[in-house]
């Protein structure tokens, strides 16, 4: 039963091979088995693949099979559509586009494995990223809403600085007045005189505008300080809405882009591994001698090419002939005489009937 599947898979004529001896469909065999553990790990490659684009199992799986049976459509008809030749660079030349082609099918089946093989690598590469990311997108926030916050800083900056040389004026003024009433400084003159009631007046009408000044930018303070507690929720809001899209860099471009960033050595490896998998059926056709399944093979093309072309010749041969038989008829015809006398008969009865009627019908316009 599984020789029979595997024969079927390589794609040789099963009713050509059961004539043909044990070590001819031993080589066909494995052939097959070739062509469908090829098509199997295209299966798994595909699946995984898909799996990381989809993220539900599902789907990867009927994805997965729809192309694992797409690979094997396409190595079994390459390995059933390579003849035999009486020389190799025929044999190759004719191997080359499937050569190509199946080089590609190597690199597409690949590179999932590959994905798959070096996760954990993958994995740092891309943690390494997400955090890059992570860091960049806060800056990007920051500098959207820093204008503001800056703003808003410099004007609170700007009222404490109000309200400090405010303050600074008032500590002067009474230092003034203070010295003026002990006599250390101004009139030098002790006791409450009138230059000391007048420096005590700047100092209290001072002391009220601080009062006044530091009332009012303290409640501007306030308000700015609040707006830069929203700015602020805002930034972390938004810092913290991006943060799924950068935890959701894990897709199959971003993983094959974090593959490229890995040692090439493993990888190509892996993808010549693949390759010699899934050149070996070729690879077997072209390094192996003619076999029995060839020489019937081309018995039977060769037979039936022979009877196509005489089928043709006939046929030609025999619309010539018919051609040469109905020229040669209608010659001898041509040179009858009794047929001759009754066609020149009818056409005169048809040209005096002809004549009659023209000859009516000018009478009716009279």
């Amino acid at each position: 039963m599984l020789k029979q599947f595997f024969i079927l898979c390589s794609g040789a004529d099963k009713k050509l091979l059961d004539g043909c001896s044990d070590g001819e469909q031993t080589k066909f065999v494995g052939i097959g088995a070739t062509v469908f553990f090829t098509a199997v790990m295209a299966f798994i490659a595909s699946a995984y693949a898909l799996f990381t684009v989809f993220d539900n199992i599902i789907p990867a799986l009927l994805f997965g099979f729809v192309w694992s049976l797409l690979i094997f459509n396409l190595d079994r008809f390459i390995v059933s559509t390579i003849r035999k030749r009486d020389s190799f660079s025929n044999e190759f030349l004719q191997a080359t586009p499937r050569i190509i082609l199946a080089f590609i099918i190597a690199i597409v089946i690949s590179k999932p494995l590959e994905i798959k093989i070096f996760e954990k690598e993958i994995n740092t590469v891309l943690l390494k990223e997400k955090n890059a990311m992570a860091l960049n997108n806060k800056k990007e926030v920051a500098s959207y809403f820093k204008s503001d916050l800056e703003k808003n800083k410099n004007e609170i900056k700007n009222l404490i600085s109000e309200i400090a040389n405010k303050e600074k004026e008032v500590n002067t003024l009474y230092q003034t007045y203070i010295q003026e009433a002990e006599g250390t400084a101004g009139t030098k003159l002790m006791g409450k005189g009138p230059v000391f009631k007048e420096k005590i007046a700047k100092h209290d009408l001072a002391k009220n505008e601080l009062d006044t000044i530091r009332k009012n930018n303290l409640e501007k303070i306030a308000v700015l300080e609040k707006g830069n507690k929203t700015l602020q929720t805002d930034l972390d809001k938004k810092v913290t809405e991006t943060q799924p899209i950068i935890d959701s860099f894990d897709g199959l471009m971003a993983r094959i882009n974090a593959l490229n960033k890995l040692p090439w050595l493993p990888s190509v490896f892996i993808m010549l591994l693949f390759l010699a998998i899934e050149t070996s059926p070729i690879i077997a056709k072209l390094l192996s001698p003619r076999g029995e399944y060839d020489y019937k093979l081309e018995d039977l093309e060769t037979a039936l090419k022979a009877t196509i072309e005489q089928d043709k010749y006939q046929r030609e041969l025999l619309i010539k002939t018919s051609a040469t038989m109905h020229d040669k008829v209608y010659a001898d015809i041509a040179e009858d005489k009794k047929l001759y006398d009754l066609q020149r008969k009818n056409t005169i009865e048809l040209l005096e009937q002809q004549s009659n009627n023209f000859v009516e019908k000018q009478m009716k316009t009279l």
